[in-house]
């Protein structure tokens, strides 16, 4: 089973694939091919799906579909936001479906004509509606956890609290995400907070407690996470798990741990947006993906989590049992799915984050 590179990786120009090759949408209007009734406007994170799984669709279907990348959930809402292009069908993380569902720019999903729909775990759809009650506008795709990958021959002890990323004897060794959340969550959580506070203290105090680190940190990194850890070029690193599994199959030095004081559990999920001129196709595309041997070979690009039960009965018992894509019951207790705070606290989190950054 292969192991895919870098999930999340950013890119110089935004790109369409189709059917007929590579196309760019910079300029393009809302006419941009999405006006056809068997085609599809797909928009996802970068490198997140086995581009195979796309063609195998079209065949299948007659569907064409357009497929557009993007690196983060604020970029996907900005493009969205910018109303260039009608998506039919997007997939994005757990706090920006919320986001999206309170302002309306969402459609309900049918799942009446989804007939692999009861290949997804009831154990996640039930997490999922933390931000999603009653599972109606979003199709848990993939999942994970943010932790700590570490470099065993650079690091002593054994490490199972957040609280190693403010130890001076590894200054200059440590990569925090450069992601406004992934960041603050670790001082949260390490106080003993939610990392869905909106309390300005606490928030205040867990910027504090970054500013006093940034001394420590050699760089703060999204995707070049996994290449500095498998380099060597640092000791321990704030990762997603996903990046971690495909590090440690690269130097067997590298481990993974979700720390005792809990972190996130994401999720990211296929949501239908009202832009939509294809919803039928769209829910098809879905299905699709649902399928045993479709999520199966995305899960085999991707190696992140996978809500696909019957994926997972399907694995080798050495997958199954992988502590780093599957943790047990007892760390996904710890860990909290994101919520979207809402206007105020994303102005708030975003003036601490801007005063960190620029000290």
């Amino acid at each position: 089973m292969s192991k895919c590179n870098i999930y999340r990786k950013a890119f110089g120009i935004i790109l369409i694939i189709s059917a007929g090759g590579l196309l760019s949408l910079t300029g393009c209007g809302k006419e941009s091919g999405a006006d056809r009734k068997d085609s599809l406007v797909v928009f996802n994170y970068g490198d997140y799906i086995d581009r195979e799984t796309i063609d195998l669709f079209e065949e299948e279907t007659g569907i064409d579909v357009k497929y557009e990348e993007y690196l983060t959930p604020e970029d996907m809402y900005t493009k969205y936001s910018s109303d260039v292009i009608d998506y039919d069908l997007i997939c994005t993380s757990e706090y920006m479906v919320e986001k999206m569902k309170q302002e309306g720019e969402l459609l309900p999903l049918d799942k009446s004509g989804m007939d692999y729909y009861d290949n997804l775990d009831s154990r996640y759809l039930d997490l999922c509606q933390s931000f999603d009650p009653d599972n109606q506008y979003a199709v848990p795709y993939l999942w994970g956890t943010v932790g700590i990958l570490y470099n065993e021959d650079m690091v002593e002890e054994e490490i199972d609290s957040w609280s190693i990323l403010w130890n001076e004897d590894y200054r200059n060794q440590i990569v925090m995400q450069n992601s406004m959340r992934d960041a603050f969550l670790v001082p949260l959580k390490l106080n003993g907070h939610s990392l869905n506070t909106t309390d300005k203290e606490e928030l205040r105090e867990a910027q504090d407690m970054l500013m006093k680190q940034k001394p420590l940190v050699e760089a703060y990194l999204v995707d070049e996470i996994r290449d500095a850890m498998i380099a060597g070029d640092a000791a321990i690193s704030v990762t997603y798990s996903g990046d971690a599994t495909e590090a440690m199959d690269s130097n067997e030095s590298l481990n993974y741990v979700v720390p005792k004081e809990g972190s996130n559990v994401w999720f990211d999920c296929w949501v239908i947006p009202k832009s939509c001129r294809h919803k039928r196709e769209a829910e098809l595309f879905i299905d699709f993906m649902n399928q045993e041997d479709t999520a199966m070979m995305n899960f085999d690009y991707i190696y992140y989590g996978t809500p696909n039960r019957a994926v997972y009965d399907a694995l080798d018992k050495e997958t199954q049992e992988d502590e780093t894509i599957f943790p047990p019951e007892e760390v996904l207790k710890k860990c909290e799915v994101y919520q979207y705070l809402g206007s105020e606290a994303d102005r708030y989190y975003t003036r601490l984050w801007k005063e960190l950054k620029a000290r």
